[in-house]
This record gives structure tokens, C-alpha cells and sequence, in this order.
């Protein structure tokens, strides 16, 4: 089963995406997605289109994506949400499955500790991956931690 994760953001979207097959998570890819509109509208509309070409290209069975959290800055928080309902958009017209996770579930699944930083994440990453080389972009591999998580959920109640 193929899991794509989004880390949604604005303009800066980490996606990326893992295949699990048994107990054994695989790297498939991750990076950015190229938002370069600088209007919000056209951001949006970038955005699902990204995420529709990850879809299109490697055919995940669903999308897992991280849970808005409390943002101090109330403008962010809404243009987030904007973003990360177009991406669940996205992934329910293509017949994907939806994950949802708090960072705190993401963080306490795949270093075992709610709080970790996102150093302690990304290393913990590369670990479950096998991909000790792994140089990525804490929103790729925010991403990453996502869809892992998705795995190992998705791998629990399958048995």
C-alpha cells in the first residue's frame, strides 16, 4: 500500500510518500510542492494541482495529512486551513482514502516521544526508511513522518 503524506502549508507543502508492505516501511519520494503564485486564489488552485499529479504519478491508496494545530498567528491559521482542505480535496475526488493526525500523534509514532523536535524526527525518519543519506527539507520530512504514521495505522487495523 502506497501513502502519500502532506505537511500543508501555504506556499511550502512537503509531500512525501512511502510504501508499506507488511512490517517494512519503503522510501518512495518527498520534496516540495511548486506553489509559485503569489495570489491566494491561484496558490489554491496550484496546490490541488500538484497534489493531483502525485496522485496521477504514483497512485496512493490514501493521503495522510497533519491536523491543523493552534497557530498564534490567526491569518496563518486560516490560509493553512485553506490549503490543507484543498489537498483533502484533492485526494477525495481521486477516491483516497483520508488520515488525519495531530503533530503530537505524528511525533509520538515515529520517535515515541509527543514533543520530539523536528531533528529527532527527521533522524527517526531516515531510520524506519532505511535511508541513512536521506537529505531532505524538515517539510518533506515532516511529510514523510506523516505518511509513515499512516502505515503503521492503516498496518495495525488491517490485522
Amino acid at each position: 500500500m502506497i501513502i502519500l503524506g502532506i505537511d500543508p502549508g501555504t506556499r511550502r507543502i512537503g509531500y512525501g510518500l512511502v510504501e508499506g508492505t507488511g512490517n517494512k516501511t519503503k522510501f518512495i519520494e518527498a520534496g516540495l510542492l511548486e506553489v509559485r503564485s503569489n495570489e491566494d486564489v491561484a496558490a489554491l488552485k496550484e496546490t490541488k494541482e500538484q497534489i493531483e499529479k502525485l496522485i496521477k504519478r504514483f497512485r496512493p491508496e490514501a493521503m495522510a495529512i497533519e491536523k491543523l494545530f493552534f497557530m498564534k498567528n490567526q491569518k496563518t491559521a486560516m490560509k493553512v486551513a485553506e490549503a490543507r482542505g484543498v489537498a483533502i480535496l484533492a485526494a477525495a475526488e481521486n477516491g483516497l482514502k483520508i488520515l488525519e493526525y495531530s503533530p503530537n500523534e505524528v511525533k509520538a509514532g515515529v520517535t515515541g516521544y509527543g514533543l520530539a523536535d523536528k531533528k529527532a524526527v527527521s533522524k527517526m525518519v531516515s531510520l524506519i526508511l532505511g535511508e541513512s543519506d536521506l537529505k531532505i527539507i524538515d517539510d518533506a520530512s515532516d511529510a514523510l513522518a506523516i505518511a509513515i504514521m499512516g502505515c503503521y495505522k492503516r498496518q495495525s487495523t488491517a490485522n
